[in-house]
Formats: C-alpha cells, sequence, structure tokens
C-alpha cells in the first residue's frame, strides 16, 4: 500500500512540474437567454503569478471569475485546476480545493469586531461553523491565527473595533484576511481598489503583494495603475472574449486595446494617467 501511495505522490508531482499553469479554461462559454456574455475564453494562469483581467465594462469580467468558482455553470467548455477538470464541481467543492475569491462588494459582517470576523472565516475553514453559536470561550484557540491575518493587513490595532465603524479602505483590508483565512493557493480579487482614494490604493497594492507570496493570484482591476505596478501578466477581453493577453508593455502597447477603450465611456479603467502615456492612451 505505501509503495503504491508513493508512486502516485510521484505521478501527481510529475504531473505538475509539466504543467506550468495551475488554472486554465477552455472554450469557455456562457449564454444568457441567447445573449453569449463569455465568448470561448481559453485562460492559462502560470503557478505563482499576480495575473490580471481587464477590459472595458460589460467585458465580461466578473462573469468568468462567477464561472471559475462555479457561481454561475458553464454552457460550454472546461475548467481546470492542477490539471484536473473541475467544470462539474460546486463552489464549495472548489474553495476546499484552495481557489478561494472575495467579492466587489466588502462581504464582512458589520456588526463584529474585525477580530470576530477572521474567527468565522477560520472556523468555516476548519469545519467548526456551529461552534459560532455556543460560547466565545469555545473560540479563543483561534485567537491566535485570527491575530496573525490582522497583523498581516496591518489591523492589529483595529481588533476589537466593530466593522462598520472601519473606514472603507480597512473594511477592504478585513476582507482580505478573511480570504486568507481559507488558505488559498489561488486568490481571486475581484476589484479589490474599488471606491478607494489613492492613500487606499496604495495600501492594497502592499497588502495584495504581500498576500501574492507563496500563492497565485487572479484578478479583475480597473485601474490601470495597480495593474501596471502589480502584474506579471494581463488578459485583455472584450464582448466576452479575449483580445490579447502579455506583459503590461505589451498590452498597453496594442492598438486593439486602444481601440476598444475609445469605444466605451472612459469609466472603465480607474488611475489610467497615473501610468504611461500609453497606458493613458489605453483607457480612454
Amino acid at each position: 500500500m505505501k509503495i503504491l501511495w508513493t508512486k502516485f505522490k510521484n505521478k501527481n508531482s510529475r504531473q505538475e512540474m509539466s504543467n506550468p499553469y495551475v488554472l486554465q479554461t477552455r472554450g469557455l462559454v456562457k449564454k444568457f437567454r441567447g445573449f453569449q456574455a463569455v465568448d470561448h475564453v481559453d485562460l492559462q494562469i502560470r503557478q505563482g503569478d499576480i495575473h490580471a483581467l481587464i477590459g472595458p465594462n460589460g467585458a465580461g469580467k466578473t462573469t468568468v471569475f462567477n464561472l471559475l468558482t462555479k457561481f454561475l455553470i458553464p454552457t460550454r467548455g472546461q475548467i481546470l485546476y492542477k490539471g484536473e477538470d473541475i467544470t462539474s464541481l460546486k463552489s464549495a467543492a472548489i474553495a476546499r480545493r484552495g481557489v478561494v475569491r472575495s467579492f466587489q462588494i466588502s462581504a464582512v459582517f458589520p456588526h463584529m469586531t474585525a477580530l470576530e470576523n477572521i474567527r468565522v472565516a477560520l472556523q468555516t475553514f476548519e469545519g467548526n461553523s456551529f461552534s459560532f453559536w455556543q460560547s466565545g470561550a469555545r473560540l479563543n484557540k483561534l485567537n491566535e491565527r485570527a491575530m496573525e491575518l490582522l497583523d498581516a493587513v496591518g489591523l492589529t490595532s483595529f481588533a476589537n473595533t466593530t466593522t462598520v465603524e472601519l473606514a472603507y479602505g480597512r473594511k477592504r483590508a478585513l476582507e482580505l484576511a478573511t480570504t486568507l483565512a481559507m488558505e488559498p493557493e489561488i486568490l481571486l480579487l475581484d476589484e479589490p481598489t474599488q471606491g478607494m482614494g489613492s492613500e487606499d490604493v496604495d495600501r492594497v497594492v502592499e497588502l495584495v503583494r504581500s498576500a501574492a507570496k507563496g500563492r497565485t493570484v487572479l484578478m479583475v482591476e480597473h485601474n490601470l495603475s495597480v495593474v501596471s505596478k502589480l502584474c506579471d501578466r494581463i488578459t485583455v477581453l472584450a464582448q466576452g472574449a479575449v483580445l490579447t493577453e502579455g506583459d503590461y508593455e505589451t498590452v498597453s502597447a496594442d492598438p486593439r486595446v486602444r481601440e476598444v477603450y475609445m469605444g466605451s465611456d472612459g469609466s472603465g479603467e480607474r488611475g489610467a494617467t497615473e501610468t504611461n502615456p500609453a497606458s493613458a492612451e489605453a483607457a480612454q
């Protein structure tokens, strides 16, 4: 039995080494009553990369996210995680495998403290969610890990602050901490800097960079300044299909990218004027 298990592990290790892509889609399609929101999208997300999905409003970015995490069911196509076809799995099973997303709208409990929010996330991850309704003393064993997570996002001094009292940027930091409590291998971030001022944006950039150590990040982000600072690779979507892909310099210089943004209302890419002229032109 031990020999068989060793062979199985060695086989899996060889497969992972031969496949540099931790998450892939093949011919991904999503239709809504005849409208094709996602049109044969092929993604290849490399292990350890910070990879961005960008595109004008309505390009299908969040729909692709919902397909990857099984909040939507693909009409056609495949989703592969470490070479395994996970297309038929439910969202909870995807999360247990380490593909965890945050949401565009802050998803924390407003009338709990920051520490309590992290403890709930840790309970969920450990499968002890029913302990929440029992004595708080039973949750103290989680406090050490919860404080580590709060420290990782710069919220140690706000541990006992009710979430509703936190500034917006700190709420987003708390959301990131609750996501990290699930110990993701792939972290999917849906517009992490949405609605933030420049000071909070810079802070979140550093938080994401720190969170990306030892894991893969796939993010939807409208702020091209953030994308230029953070991302190893960028996929541009337009009308539900992949328009182009590459590093920031390659994508920002592509005339097709300029064209799709010139056709938008200009609101699709905040912060573009903070980057180089090519990116600013691409975002208008």
